[in-house]
């Protein structure tokens, strides 16, 4: 029997909600076109984007993939303005934020919790901690070496002449080394580029500011999206998609459950489809105030108003790999689960043992390997493409059909805060 999920997709909306990052979303777009056309080569498809004319930023990509041709419209949904809006605090602010965050994953239980599940993203999450606090050290140290170099020499030159420095030394002392730390930090924040620690710490400190909960900027821009997300499930298109990755895929759970349950997805529309990508939902759904992410994960988990896929990989250090983030956050429900599928990238199978080799200590890099070309594998039909995902002939459903969860995913729940939103 046909459905509307295994008919042939000739035109999708495509819906990209990236994580926490600052950066323009042009990057998107130019990593799809050099990705695409990778993959295009490797898989024996055509491929081709081009510029979306509008106010919002996108492209449009032509594809003919499995001997179809199909038409997509990819936008990017952009809360960039408020990563960038909330890195923007000095160094003194930034450790604040250190001390307030640690507390909060501490206090909760949270940290202790999520190290249940994976060690990598726990890691991650430490990284800007110990980073941080190593460069103060550093700096400490370093005004205290010229502090109390400089008092010597000024001491050894002045002995000569019977003038001590007396009260005045520790004062140069202090007031060098503090000017020297100051300096240190500052040029530890420059090359952060390299570094990460603020960019990680301003990520974290975004989640445990409000303790699991969405600042209100953060739940305006959220509606904005959804009312995209609703228009384009009125025009006729036979797909619309929409990717989460990273932390944007939280955003996109309360952002489709909120659509769901508002009767803006109609049954006689386009199918709906949802694709989570290295997603780190346990960091913000084991926090105390995540109530409404948690009821949000227990809602799309049962609906049958849309497929929900989930794809990690155990290689992907920044991620909860192969954990069901409905499941590990306590919510699941006893009977009538259907969602999300969870599926693994693979990396070591999915890419040439030379690619391995050299992605696999770039964490940042791997990170968003889920967007990019995979190289290996390429007879196996059922293997995770993202570009024939987004740009082919058939829904996330059909494509992906018959596929098993991964024997690896993690399904106990390990939250202690279970609260839910009424």
């Amino acid at each position: 029997m046909e459905t509307a999920a295994s008919r042939p997709v000739k035109t999708r909306r495509v819906f990209y909600l990236p994580g926490y990052d600052p950066i323009h979303p042009r990057r998107y777009r130019e990593l799809y076109r050099k990705e695409s056309k990778q993959q295009a080569a490797l898989s024996g498809y055509e491929i081709g984007i081009k510029p979306r004319q509008g106010k919002r930023y996108g492209w449009d990509v032509g594809a003919r993939i499995e001997g179809r041709t199909a038409l997509s419209s990819v936008e990017v949904l952009v809360w960039s303005d408020i990563v960038r809006k909330s890195m923007d605090s000095g160094i003194a602010a930034t450790y604040a934020q250190l001390a307030r965050t640690a507390w909060t994953y501490i206090a909760s239980g949270a940290l202790r919790r999520l190290m249940w599940l994976r060690k990598g993203p726990v890691i991650a999450a430490l990284y800007p901690v110990g980073m941080l606090l190593l460069q103060l050290v550093l700096a400490v140290v370093a005004g205290r070496i010229v502090g109390s170099a400089l008092t010597f020499g000024l001491t050894v030159g002045l002995h000569p002449f019977g003038i001590g420095l007396g009260w005045v030394g520790p004062v140069i002392e202090l007031v060098v080394g503090a000017a020297v730390a100051v300096a240190a930090l500052r040029g530890f924040r420059r090359i952060d580029n390299r570094l990460y620690a603020y960019y990680l710490m301003h990520d974290y400190a975004f989640a445990a500011r409000w303790n699991g909960a969405n600042p209100p900027a953060l739940e305006a821009r959220m509606a904005e999206f959804g009312g995209a997300i609703a228009a384009a499930l009125a025009e006729d298109v036979d797909e619309v998609l929409v990717i989460g990755h990273s932390s944007g895929a939280h955003l996109a759970v309360s952002i489709l459950a909120d659509l769901i349950r508002d009767g803006k997805v109609p049954a006689n529309g386009p199918v709906l489809s949802f694709l989570s990508l290295g997603q780190v939902i346990p960091m913000m759904s084991f926090l105390p105030a995540a109530d409404r992410l948690r009821a949000d994960l227990r809602f799309l988990s049962t609906t049958d108003r849309l497929t929900w896929v989930d794809v990690t990989a155990p290689g992907d250090g920044c991620s909860f790999a192969l954990c069901d983030p409905v499941a590990v956050s306590g919510v699941a429900p006893a009977t009538g689960q259907r969602w999300p599928l969870v599926l693994s990238a693979a990396f070591t199978q999915t890419l040439r043992d030379e690619t391995w080799k050299k992605l696999r200590w770039r964490f940042f890099r791997l990170h968003f390997q889920y967007l990019c070309a995979f190289d290996a594998l390429l007879d196996d039909p059922g293997r995770y493409d993202y570009f024939a995902i987004t740009a082919g002939p058939q829904t996330l459903a059909a494509r992906l059909a018959g596929r098993k969860p991964s024997a690896s995913r993690i399904d106990v729940a390990a939250s202690s805060h279970t609260s839910m939103a009424a």
